[in-house]
């Protein structure tokens, strides 16, 4: 069984579960608070801590596991990251009060504490910088130290910048860009059998990736416009034209379209005399 680690909760639990599924693995848990799930197949899913999921998988508790960058790089483990995910997109930034004078990492001055829970990527920052401080590791709400005296600054995960601003902060530089990655332990792609099962893996999640911002056209559409059909439909590799039946004026066009174009493309294609225009979502698309 491949063991897969998974968010228990917060910001990439539920869109790691749903890309999951989407990709056809089903979960099958005893109760909403089992600590793992079946998800049929080759594939076994186990609940914990999204900081912990590093841990997991350089230790082999895990296969594979789902978490965010920025929580791979604090804590420094040894893992192989196998995909891309997307969702999730935050940034671990530097962060100050609305009213300091401060408008640089370069003025900050020698002890400026720090409050963050990621005290290894902020004191590599600040080392790389040249700027001595003192850090103050914190579980959460790091907003609210700098006006409780516990701290001078922050670093903290950033998505809107809203929360900074709602507590008097303002960033003042970015650290780290993160997202959600699929990270596996060292070796696994290598082995014979789990490899192969990973690696199945990875091409799933990929193609529901890859299809997420893609949309199947098709439309009868006449046949003396085909020059221009294809240059408004250039798919993947050109449009694909089916014969309409009992019908010589027109042919079937179908193609594979980015779901931002579809409004310019039904347009053109109206414009041109198109009939019958379908436009559905797609669930997997592969190479």
């Amino acid at each position: 069984m491949i063991r897969i680690a998974l968010p228990n909760k917060g910001r990439l639990a539920e869109s790691a579960r749903e890309l999951l599924e989407r990709a056809g693995l089903e979960f099958d848990a005893r109760s909403e608070r089992a600590l793992q799930a079946s998800l049929g197949g080759d594939f076994v899913a186990l609940f914990v801590r999204a900081e912990d999921i590093p841990e997991f998988v350089a230790d082999g508790a895990a296969d594979v596991g789902i978490t965010g960058r920025d929580l791979v790089a604090e804590s420094g483990r040894p893992v192989e990251t196998l995909l891309e995910l997307g969702f999730g997109r935050c940034r671990l930034a530097v962060a100050v009060r609305e009213e300091s004078p401060v408008q640089s990492v370069a003025e900050l001055p020698a002890g400026t504490r720090v409050a963050t829970s990621f005290p290894r990527l902020t004191e590599r920052f600040f080392a790389e910088a040249g700027r001595p401080v003192v850090i103050v590791p914190v579980s959460g709400a790091a907003e609210i130290a700098p006006h409780l005296g516990v701290a001078d600054i922050i670093v903290d995960l950033v998505s809107t910048g809203s929360t900074l601003k709602v507590n008097g902060l303002r960033e003042l530089a970015t650290i780290l860009e993160s997202s959600a990655v699929l990270i596996g332990r060292p070796g696994v792609q290598a082995e014979a059998e789990a490899g192969r099962r990973v690696r199945e893996l990875v091409a799933a999640l990929e193609s529901v990736l890859r299809a997420q911002d893609k949309r199947y056209l098709m439309a009868n559409v006449p046949r003396r416009a085909l020059p221009e059909i294809k240059r408004i439909l250039p798919g993947i590799n050109g449009p694909t034209i089916v014969d309409v039946m009992d019908s010589g004026e027109f042919v079937a066009a179908h193609a594979v379209v980015d779901r931002r174009d579809i409004y310019r493309v039904i347009a053109d294609l109206k414009e041109l005399g198109a009939e019958g225009i379908l436009v559905t979502k797609i669930e997997r698309l592969m190479p």
